[in-house]
């Protein structure tokens, strides 16, 4: 049963998110309300992931060595950076084309290094797969990208700095749910 609502969570993740590019008609005669509709599928999914993710029994798949955490944190500090907004108001990283995708790829790689369980690959290899196809549907169908402009190395501090203090509430969060993601 749980299996099923950690998969329909997934599948209901992918079509909230692909429905403006699968059927674009369709999602500009919704406008406006189109938004919330898109928004509660989203949320909705997050909802059928987490009880899904969390209801199913644990099958093992491998052990992942303990080194992984150190490389699990240093790509979730990265991948927290790319959600920011440095991509549009930094200097280092303007001229990427996808930064949301490319650290919504990197939270999945990351947790998929140190959780070597069947539900852990469904949840994150399914929405690494997402992130990586949605990118890819992205420069078909828009292919004439220019680069923004670019921004300061200040605000780059500045969104490292939120970087680091955010991982470190999410590493809170993570230990309040049960699992500790910092070494030691």
């Amino acid at each position: 049963m749980y299996w099923i609502v950690l998969i329909a969570g997934v599948a209901l993740w992918w079509a909230a998110h692909l429905f403006k590019r699968v059927a674009p008609a369709r999602r500009a005669s919704m406008g406006d309300p189109g938004k919330g509709i898109v928004a509660l599928a989203v949320a909705g999914s997050i909802v059928l992931m987490v009880i899904g993710y969390r209801g199913v029994a644990f099958v093992h798949v491998w052990l992942p060595p303990e080194f992984m955490v150190h490389i699990n944190n240093l790509l979730m500090l990265i991948a927290i950076y790319l959600l920011s907004p440095a991509p549009k108001r930094g200097k280092l990283v303007s001229g990427m084309r996808h930064p949301m995708l490319t650290g919504f790829s990197l939270w999945a790689i990351a947790h998929l290094l140190v959780n070597g369980d069947a539900a852990s690959m469904l949840l994150f290899g399914g929405l690494l797969i997402w992130a990586v196809a949605s990118a890819r549907i992205i420069n078909a169908a828009e292919p004439g990208w220019q680069r923004g402009p670019e921004g300061t190395l200040a605000k780059d501090a500045m969104f490292l700095v939120g970087s680091v203090v955010l991982l470190g509430v999410i590493g809170w969060v993570h230990n309040w749910l049960g699992v500790w993601p910092f070494p030691g």
